[in-house]
């Protein structure tokens, strides 16, 4: 009789928001540290990313932790490090922008991420296929394309033509 193996983790529908919906993805230079965050993680066999999107105020990515990393601890270190790097970058480059983020909480001075992002576990094809979907028209629906591939931050030209740009997307029929 043949055993089923499950995953460890399920592919997780991710969706994180900037606090108070700031527009601080809007530079390639905060796109950049998300992108550059997110290969760091696929490099060191963190997860398996199956799709992104990066907006000017929030990400959606599908993603699934690999062996030894939960998804809270994925998650955890994802957002303390982007946040970081995205305050000094700013602290760089616009002041005025670092300053919107000031939160004087007990813990911390500024607050990039919105607490309480959205994580969806991923059990059957079609809901992932859905997931995927929406993530690769979001920048449609958002008036900043005319096609779901022609979105430079963003997996959908992987799907639509295989060509991975960032070198750290799996298709999740290859899985």
């Amino acid at each position: 009789m043949k055993t089923l193996s499950y995953p460890e983790y399920w592919p997780q529908f991710y969706t994180a928001t900037i606090n108070n919906w700031k527009h601080l993805l809007s530079s390639n230079g905060c796109k950049d540290i998300i992108i550059d965050s997110l290969r760091f993680l696929v490099n060191k066999k963190k997860i398996v990313l199956y799709g992104f999107v990066i907006m000017s105020n929030h990400i959606h990515l599908i993603w699934q932790p690999l062996a030894g990393n939960t998804p809270i601890t994925v998650q955890s270190s994802f957002m303390k490090y982007t946040g970081q790097q995205i305050m000094r970058y700013l602290q760089k480059t616009n002041d005025e922008l670092l300053n919107s983020l000031l939160v004087k909480k007990g813990d911390r001075n500024y607050q990039v991420w919105k607490r309480d992002p959205l994580s969806i576990e991923l059990r059957t094809a079609v809901v992932f296929n859905q997931k995927l979907e929406y993530i690769h028209n979001n920048p449609l629906r958002a008036g900043l394309c005319l096609q779901a591939e022609d979105y430079y931050y963003s997996s959908a030209k992987f799907y639509t033509g295989g060509e991975d740009m960032f070198k750290m997307v799996t298709h999740y029929l290859d899985s």
